[in-house]
């Protein structure tokens, strides 16, 4: 071994060769995998650490549509201080009514913030500004709004001054997606409003601060004891964001997958880089065996060599993915949830490396079982051998390995089935290629010779030992198709957008109305350039389930994966007929002159997650008061109406004694929108006007940058796989260049010999992101109809465009690695043949 680690060594210090292409394709692997995971461990990290100030307290409890009993508050008491919030949407509009804005209301109370720093533009503190009757506005609110502080807004039915703009909130975090800014003021004022009424759509949150030592779970499960019916919705801060955290990890799984077929993609690269290294060196091998040295010795050398390079690389791309989270945090920061905390995340970098010590004996093996095994006489003969078929214990050792990776990321994964299928699928995708690349070389034999020379010198290439055509198809085929599935995907949802929006959309959501006052309503919206016909009204209520088919949902041991119903407070209507949109799959809707015990109509999905069928029940918490109702039936919904869609609808019955408000959808003119806003805001100062506008343009920047995070991490496989083509071009130079010398000497001119690569290059190109384009079209549709349900309706225009850029891409980078190819002097280069 002494003896192989000296070659080794010594060998490595005349250079790397062929090696700097598993260098770089390892570095890219795992540096992508590396950052991904690092970044999603730091922003996790950072929401565990500021637990406390995320949820503004050590145990919060939301309570829907009322206040806490004395019995209640008495018991938040015990556990610790207590702040109370009051937390809703509502309309901010200036004192004349002129501008109005939607906003985030909380009503807070003297003890608020208990935990994490609460800011003012130029200083100041949060209970002195409200002490004066003021209000304080969300950063841009203002500008919005046209006003300054000191002018007064009004909301609901009174008017405040606005005292100041809020620079950084503490628990904002916690609210999830919201569609507006902040607006807050002291609860003692939020009376004054006229927003707390019942049938109003608010919530109030508890917010407890106990002692160090206190036993959060314990606690937890003792206020849902005590208070079975009372519809509480307890967190604490071990998981102080819950919708945050699912989203990071969610979409952190799915980079790391990217960063997966990214390591693939690179993997053809180790091999050709292997592979190029190895015949660079046939002279020595031989040289070798000529005086006696064994295939163990010559194995062990180059195992050596290929293994520190690998550490060298791996190492390096760890290194670089540690730096991620901080690089992040000082660019985009803002735009995350929380900073991401910064520090060294073990078990990312460790999985990042362990993957590509894993990818580089993968891809590796077989090339270097190939140097050990050919006789020196062959190897003298080198650069025109094909590769044979491996033996089985290299076979068996490429298979093991490679489902070690797929162990490894599957087990780790959040949704194990989810990173299976999205493996099974990276790897299907990868035999088809190598399946077409071998069918791409074998249609170039059979095809006609054309009589032109040049042009049968281009098609010939393509069969050439040694050729690019297997390794360009596999790696940038798979790049390519990764962004072309990406393309699809996002053109099919803006094609949804698009097809549904012009015909089918509301312009305005409106909540909070009065039930007593439909009729003004409906007034205002025809006054404002609407009709009836585009009114849709249905009332409006809030609940938790507390129980499902008798069982208290305090009591689960665990909440059922896509449970999303059992999570907080729900929206909750009642109907006489099926609403729009919805179908009845099993069970019957009630008369439309229904009236006996309470029925319930459930959405299918959520029955067959909760196991839930026709005369099963399910009991909610309306206003303090327990309501259980039968399933009558299972309705399957269109979510994609853009109307009001609810998980449960009541039959008209008990639930239409609890007081309840109006939510509408109704669409009028552009120019009727002010209208609109003032006679809603002079009438209804309660009610709430959302723009569907405002929310597609929040929803539109959480999308855009849920996508640019997708397309930087498959850049990377992009990268990776320009990366072997170089590999590709560098390992067949000196067979261009003899073709190059032979031409110029039979009399072939520069350009024409240039333009016998270009053909080759642009054929080889234009199959490439042909079969990407292919291979894109049919996973985006598999997504989109199969996983999301949606209508095919696909932009070819920018899926094509990245396509043909790719083409490009190659043929540009192909012929400027072949320049030296073409400046190659005839007799210096025939002598060195």
């Amino acid at each position: 071994m002494n003896l192989a680690w000296r070659l080794a060594v010594r060998d490595l210090r005349g250079g790397l060769g062929g090696l700097r292409l598993l260098a770089v394709c390892l570095f890219l692997g795992v540096a992508a995998i590396a950052g991904v995971g690092s970044l999603s461990a730091s922003i996790v990290d950072a929401l565990a650490s500021e637990g406390r100030s995320i949820l503004g307290g050590d145990v919060a409890v939301e309570v829907a549509q009322r206040r806490a009993t004395l019995e209640e508050r008495a018991a938040f008491a015990e556990i610790g201080d207590v702040a109370e919030l009051v937390v809703m949407r509502a309309n901010v509009s200036t004192a004349d009514n002129s501008e109005t804005i939607i906003a985030e209301l909380k009503a807070v109370d003297g003890a608020y913030p208990l935990y994490g720093d609460f800011r003012l533009e130029g200083g100041g503190d949060l209970q002195a500004a409200l002490a004066g009757g003021g209000v304080l506005l969300g950063q841009g609110a203002a500008a919005r709004l046209g006003i300054e502080i000191g002018d007064r807004v009004r909301i609901g039915t009174a008017r405040f001054p606005l005292a100041g703009i809020i620079s950084e909130e503490p628990d904002k975090v916690a609210e999830g997606f919201v569609v507006g800014p902040t607006v807050m003021l002291n609860l003692g004022e939020f009376t004054r409003t006229g927003l707390e009424r019942p049938g109003s759509l608010y919530e109030v949150q508890y917010r407890i601060r106990t002692g160090p030592e206190a036993d959060l779970e314990l606690i937890e499960e003792d206020l849902l004891k005590r208070f079975p019916s009372s519809g509480f919705d307890v967190d604490t801060r071990d998981n102080a964001a819950p919708g945050a955290r699912r989203f990071i990890l969610s979409t952190g799984q799915f980079l790391t997958m990217v960063g997966l077929t990214a390591l693939l993609v690179a993997g053809v690269g180790v091999g050709s880089g292997v592979s190029s290294y190895l015949a660079s060196k046939t002279r020595a091998i031989a040289s070798l065996k000529s005086v006696g040295a064994g295939s163990g010795l010559i194995f062990r050398l180059y195992m050596i060599q290929i293994g520190i390079v690998t550490a060298v690389a791996v190492v390096a791309g760890a290194l670089v993915g540690a730096l991620v989270p901080g690089v992040v945090g000082a660019v985009a920061g803002e735009t995350l949830p929380v900073p991401p905390a910064s520090g060294l995340y073990p078990l990312p970098l460790i999985t990042a490396v362990v993957y590509g010590f894993l990818a580089a004996l993968t891809f590796a093996i077989w090339p270097l079982t190939q140097a050990r095994d050919v006789p020196a006489a062959r190897l003298f003969r080198a650069g025109v051998e094909q590769m044979r078929r491996p033996p089985l214990w290299v076979a068996a050792t490429v298979l093991g390995s490679g489902l070690l990776i797929a162990f490894l990321a599957v087990i780790q994964a959040r949704e194990p089935v989810f990173a299976a299928g999205f493996l099974a699928a990276a790897v299907a995708v990868l035999f088809i290629l190598a399946l077409l690349a071998s069918g791409i070389v074998w249609l170039a034999r059979a095809l006609p010779r054309p009589r032109q020379p040049l042009l049968r010198l281009a098609i010939a290439n393509l069969t050439r030992p040694g050729g690019m055509t297997r390794q360009l198809t596999v790696s940038l085929g798979l790049g390519l198709t990764l962004f072309a599935v990406l393309g699809v995907i996002e053109t099919n949802l803006s094609g949804q957008i698009r097809s549904t929006i012009p015909e089918e959309a509301p312009t305005h959501f409106l909540l909070d109305i009065p039930s007593e006052g439909e009729g003004t309503f409906r007034a205002a919206v025809v006054d404002a350039g609407g009709t009836n016909d585009n009114i849709r009204a249905v009332p409006s209520l809030r609940g938790p389930i507390t129980a499902v088919d008798g069982q208290l949902v305090s009591e689960m041991e665990e909440i059922p994966d896509g449970a999303w119903v059992l999570r907080g407070d729900r929206g909750l209507t009642f109907a006489s007929a099926i609403p729009e949109g919805n179908r009845i799959v099993a069970g019957e809707w009630w008369p439309d002159d229904y009236d006996g015990p309470q029925l319930l109509s459930l959405d299918a999905e959520i029955a067959q997650i909760l196991n839930l069928g026709v005369g099963d029940t399910l009991t909610v918490n309306v206003l303090g008061i327990p309501l259980t109702a039968e399933i009558a039936s299972l309705r399957e919904i269109d979510w994609a109406t853009m109307g009001f869609n609810f998980a449960l609808v009541f039959s008209p019955g008990p639930i239409e004694d609890a007081p309840y408000s109006l939510m509408a959808t109704v669409r009028v003119p552009e120019e009727g929108d002010r209208t609109l806003t003032r006679a809603m805001g002079d009438a209804f100062p309660s009610a709430s006007i959302i723009r569907v506008s405002d929310v597609l343009d929040s929803a539109e920047t959480v999308l855009l940058q849920l996508s640019t995070a997708i397309r930087a991490a498959a850049a990377v496989a992009i990268l990776a796989g320009i990366a072997v083509l170089i590999g590709a071009i560098a390992a067949a130079r000196r067979a261009r260049t003899y073709d190059a010398v032979m031409l110029k000497v039979l009399g072939a001119t520069r350009a024409q010999i240039l333009f016998a690569f270009m053909v080759e290059f642009v054929l080889l190109s234009l199959t490439v992101s042909g079969l990407a384009l292919a291979l894109g079209a049919a996973g985006g549709w598999y997504v989109i109809t199969q996983v999301f349900e949606l209508e095919w309706l696909p932009d070819w225009g920018p899926v094509i465009l990245v396509v043909v850029l790719g083409a490009v891409t190659v043929t540009v980078l192909s012929l400027v690695g072949s320049w030296s190819s073409l400046r190659a002097r005839p007799a210096r280069a025939l002598r060195s043949l």
